[in-house]
């Protein structure tokens, strides 16, 4: 159905239920082959670990939530994880580690050592001799590189044509090689796997493919953290969930874990998918993944993919209730209202590709069949992720009239 919503920017979402998913089905083998509590766990110990870890914030926006007629909106904060500006910090960075000790582990035939072996430098000797590479959008690839150069290996990042000069500059700040391709993500994609199996790189991508899933279940497995730090942040769980998707990774890894914590009392989980790379509402329109073709031109970068993981589909596949389209003018109208002190609410720095979820909740609550089909109701207790700050701070000005420093200055 299309829904017009009340961001004021004259744009329409569709929303789409999924006529797949089931809320009493139980998480089975094959979504605990992607993601389980004993490999959370681990993904919990090695990442608390390193040096600089913290929660991020859980944010109350009542203003929001009155606009939107709801009890609550709490909005997890990522942007600041670990300096990087983006959740990405948990999946990257912890997918090199894991990737790392198991090298380390074949090659001496050792156990797999500890993650504070390698922070210690124990195994530089095969550690520096390895190099990790990725495509990215930016906030993947940076966290790719940071891990490389916390955990002492080599770096190569490949971005294609429409990543900006910034986010460009800010992954070489840690040490990468970055290499432009031509053409769009899901190339960049493509380039990144053939280039390393001719050098014998490690590809440590956020999405998975055919013949490729280990790693990409490491980097899920981190942003389940995300997903854990929030349900112990508060007093009482959500009942829905609204989750921007890219590929799906993280909107897997959050719908995993209340899956895993609540089972059939689960909160509905709704996907934001920008509308010109919609590789998710395709997908559950048609029951199977399904690509989506173009240019992928949206201002929402890090959601620019037309291919979606095959594992996130694995677990979305029964978990994601809905999906929602969201045009870029809604994310611009959203990263604008969280900085603007009128609106009563915490001042919050967003980047283009953290608002998705938020912009999905405010088309669909302003539109009553919406609210029906979602169960949106005056009890709804809401979730949204903010993947990320102010990750290309040029062009966070120009959409938002200011500089991010100057809206936590203010807060």
């Amino acid at each position: 159905m299309r829904i017009k919503n009340n961001l004021g920017q004259g744009c329409e979402n569709e929303l789409l239920i999924n006529d797949l998913a089931d809320r009493d089905a139980a998480y089975g083998q094959e979504q605990s082959a992607v993601l389980n509590d004993a490999a959370f766990a681990q993904a919990l110990e090695t990442i608390t670990a390193w040096p600089g870890y913290g929660a991020t914030q859980l944010v109350s926006l009542p203003a929001l939530a009155r606009q939107a007629r709801v009890t609550s909106v709490h909005y997890k904060d990522e942007g600041r994880r670990f300096g990087l500006g983006s959740f990405k910090a948990l999946g990257g960075a912890y997918a090199v580690s894991q990737l790392l000790r198991r090298e380390v582990a074949r090659i001496k035939s050792l156990p797999l050592p500890p993650i504070r072996e390698i922070l210690d430098r124990k195994h530089a000797d095969v550690i520096e001799g390895t190099t990790v590479c990725c495509a990215t959008d930016g906030n993947h690839g940076k966290s790719v590189a940071w891990g490389a150069r916390t955990f002492g290996c080599k770096c190569v990042i490949f971005i294609h044509e429409t990543v900006s000069e910034g986010r460009k500059q800010a992954i070489e700040a840690y040490g990468a090689q970055v290499i432009r391709t031509k053409g769009n993500y899901d190339e960049s994609v493509r380039e990144a796997q053939e280039t390393a199996t001719r050098e014998g790189w490690f590809v440590v991508s956020d999405t998975s493919y055919p013949g490729y899933t280990e790693v990409p279940k490491d980097v899920m497995q981190g942003y389940e953290i995300m997903a854990a730090e929030a349900c112990d942040a508060l007093d009482v769980p959500p009942t829905h969930i609204f989750l921007q998707t890219g590929v799906g990774g993280m909107a897997a890894a959050v719908a995993a874990h209340f899956k895993r914590r609540y089972a059939s009392d689960r909160p509905m989980v709704v996907l934001a998918d920008p509308d010109k790379s919609a590789c998710w509402l395709e997908s559950i329109r048609l029951g199977a993944p399904t690509s989506v073709h173009g240019d992928l031109d949206t201002l929402m970068a890090g959601l620019a993919c037309g291919e979606i993981s095959l594992i996130a589909w694995d677990i979305l596949r029964e978990t994601a209730d809905a999906v929602v389209s969201v045009a870029d003018e809604d994310a611009v109208a959203l990263m604008r209202r969280l900085a603007d002190p009128e609106t009563g609410d915490p001042l919050i720095v967003a980047g283009e590709s953290a608002v998705a979820g938020l912009a999905a909740l405010l088309g669909c609550a302003g539109n009553d069949e919406a609210r029906r089909k979602l169960g949106l109701d005056e009890n709804a207790r809401i979730l949204v992720f903010g993947t990320e700050g102010d990750t290309d701070p040029v062009l966070y000005k120009k959409l938002v009239g200011c500089e991010g420093d100057a809206v936590r200055g203010a807060a």
